[in-house]
Order: C-alpha cells, then sequence, then structure tokens
C-alpha cells in the first residue's frame, strides 16, 4: 500500500487545482485520473471558457469568480504562460431578464465595473451583432477568456514540480473511506491517505453513490462549434466573449483567438446524455449539433458564414438547480466533494480547487458556501 497525505480522485479542472493547492500547502498529493490530463474525454477540452465576475446565476458567485481570477493571474506568472485574455465580456436578454437584473445586482453589491447598454449602444459598439431590436445588455470590460486545456496543463506542471504525482490512465474501482482517512483502489493499486478529494466529474454520481452519497447528478452531451472568419470585427482584441439569451434559446461564444474563427455553444437544448461507459458520439451525431448552432449564426451574426467548419462534444455535469455542489462528505469530514458544475464552472476551478484542499484538511474554505451544500439534495 502506497501512502499520501492527500489523494485526489479525478484530476480535471477542479481536481488538478485541488492537487496544486494541496502540494503548495505541503502535503505529499496523489492525482489519479481515468485519463491523462488535459484530455478530450471529459468537460475541460475545447480550448477556451469563458470567466465573468458579475454573476448572472447568483451573486453568491461573483466572490468565488474574484478569488479564481486573482488565482488564474498568480498561475500565469508561476508558470510564464499565458492563461487570460481580456476581451471583455457581453451578457444580452430582454430587459428584465432575471440574468441581467442579477448580473447588475452582483456587480453593485460587490464593486464589479459593469456598463449597462441599450440597443442603440449596442449597435454601436459592434455593428455586426443583429440581436433582437428589443434587447438590452450588460457589459464587463474586465471578463474575458481562459484558455482551458493550458490552465490544467500548468497547475498539472507546477504540482508536480512540488512532489505531487499523477497516476493517468487509472481507472479508480474503489474507494472506502473510514475515521481516519481513505483506501483507494485504482490501477490495480492500491492507494491510503488521511485526506481526499472527490471530483470525478461526469462520474460524479456513480463515485459518490459507492460512498453512501445519494447525489441527483445528470451528465448531459453538449456541443460547440467553430465558424471561420477573417473579419477583424470579430478578432479578440475587438469583439468580447458572450452570452446572448434570444428566442431560440441561451448561446455563448468566444471572438476569434489566433485565427480560430469564432466559437458558439448552446448553453441548453436537447437533454442527450453524456455515457458513462463506451464513445461520446462525435459533433454532428445529431441534426441540432450543427443545426442550432448555425442557425444561431445566420440570425445574430450574419457577417460571418453560418456553416461550421468543426466541432466538439463535451460534457455537463447537472445538478437539478444547476449550483455546485461544494462540500464534505456527511460522516467524514476529511473527504471533500466537487461535482456538479452544470456547465459553468471552469472558470472557478482555481478558487474551487484552493476551497476544495481546505475542505480536506478540515480547514475552513474561505467563502460562504451555503449554496452548494449537498444537503439540500437530501432528505
Amino acid at each position: 500500500m502506497q501512502k499520501y497525505d492527500a489523494i485526489v480522485v479525478g484530476a480535471g479542472a477542479m481536481g488538478m487545482s485541488a492537487g496544486y493547492h494541496l502540494a503548495a500547502a505541503g502535503r505529499r498529493v496523489l492525482l489519479i485520473d481515468a485519463n491523462d490530463p488535459p484530455h478530450d474525454k471529459g468537460t475541460h477540452h475545447g480550448e477556451t471558457r469563458i470567466i465573468r465576475h458579475a454573476y448572472g446565476e447568483g451573486r453568491e458567485y461573483t466572490p468565488l469568480a474574484l478569488r479564481a481570477q486573482e488565482l488564474w493571474e498568480q498561475l500565469e506568472e508561476l508558470t510564464g504562460r499565458k492563461l487570460f485574455l481580456p476581451t471583455g465580456f457581453l451578457q444580452a436578454g430582454e430587459p428584465g431578464s432575471s440574468m441581467l437584473e442579477e448580473m447588475a445586482a452582483s456587480a453593485r453589491e460587490h464593486g464589479v465595473p459593469v456598463e449597462r447598454l441599450d440597443r442603440a449602444e449596442i449597435r454601436r459598439r459592434w455593428p455586426d451583432l443583429a440581436l433582437p431590436e428589443s434587447n438590452e445588455a450588460c457589459f464587463e470590460p474586465e471578463g474575458g477568456v481562459l484558455l482551458c486545456e493550458d490552465c490544467i496543463r500548468s497547475y498539472r506542471e507546477a504540482a508536480e514540480k512540488m512532489g505531487a504525482v499523477v497516476k493517468a490512465n487509472a481507472p479508480v474501482t474503489e474507494i472506502r473511506p473510514d475515521a481516519d482517512g481513505a483506501t483507494v483502489l485504482a490501477g490495480g493499486e492500491v492507494y491510503r491517505a488521511d485526506a481526499l478529494v472527490v471530483t470525478a466529474g461526469k462520474y460524479a454520481g456513480r463515485v459518490l453513490q459507492g460512498l453512501g452519497v445519494e447525489a441527483p447528478l445528470r451528465p448531459l452531451r453538449r456541443t460547440v462549434a467553430w465558424f471561420p472568419t477573417d473579419r477583424a470585427d470579430y478578432d479578440q482584441a475587438r469583439f468580447p466573449a458572450f452570452l446572448f439569451e434570444v428566442p431560440e434559446g441561451m448561446f455563448y461564444g468566444f471572438p476569434g483567438i489566433g485565427g480560430s474563427g469564432v466559437k458558439v455553444g448552446r448553453h441548453e437544448g436537447p437533454e442527450r446524455p453524456s455515457p458513462l461507459d463506451g464513445p461520446m458520439p462525435a459533433f454532428g451525431a445529431y441534426p441540432e449539433d450543427r443545426g442550432d448552432l448555425e442557425g444561431f449564426m445566420g440570425l445574430y451574426m450574419p457577417g460571418i458564414a453560418p456553416v461550421a467548419s468543426r466541432g466538439s462534444a463535451c460534457t455537463y455535469t447537472m445538478t437539478p438547480d444547476e449550483h455546485f455542489i461544494l462540500d464534505r462528505h456527511p460522516e467524514y469530514a476529511h473527504v471533500a466533494i466537487g461535482a456538479g458544475f452544470s456547465g459553468h464552472g471552469f472558470k472557478f476551478a482555481s478558487a474551487v480547487g484552493e476551497v476544495l484542499a481546505r475542505m480536506a484538511l478540515k480547514e475552513e474554505p474561505g467563502f460562504d458556501l451555503s449554496l452548494f451544500r449537498i444537503s439540500r439534495f437530501i432528505g
């Protein structure tokens, strides 16, 4: 049996960050993953993720988002790798939209710079956007884009330099927590640690069930697509990351970065399960993969040909209320759980890892986590 101070089960965005923060706290850390992160088998691939701070999903997220921004910038300094692109962030919808109003309230409460824009101002700043005439928007100039795979790669390199061990391509077959720690079986080996972090992504429901915790998690397949353009108006220097509530649904996207073209995804849509066992159906397997995104582009960004050059499928692991699970195991205070990030978690990964590391070490997390308690689904 190999002994560590802490084991992280699932070394994606949240887990790799947790492993780094545990190692930075001087602990001997083992990170275990069924693949070799960063990889394209879960949620963290696809080149880019949005980071925003005045949060339309709930102002409770904003302190965590601001800390995440600080930590991403610290990671840039530590590794010398560019991880954050300051493109700004634009959120648009109908007047009275709950997300727009909550974003504005979050900005006021936490002092985040945000501008309210009417349709005329949206058109003046981004004349190629053909949003509905009734739309208004909030613009956060300090928001932007994270280079997601480079973020995970950076945390992995930094953790390994501090002595953390990454056990890749080692599916976990059993976890046995007890009063003194936890035993983990993975890749034919047995490991033991005093503290445990569970960040198992789309497998979290299955893993938590094995730990005696029933969590209503649904892994869903979601897609994004890239639309080529050489127009400077859509480059990262001029065009922001965005989230638009339009009659067809909620769509998000990214400016052109390094010639990649504009990237667009739909947050909701037909609920296609993400398979736990077996390959993910490739982009284009269902009509809406291409149809929804090309339809959005044709309506709202008519300056770009609405023909996707490529696409990708990933997993959202959803909770019923779309809020995260960040909590300790109901029986074992040294077992920290991060799950159910519901398609909007990556931006927080730097701070979530820090929180999970603190919880596993029986320290105060540093944030009000009442919104994220697992007990809301129990009993």
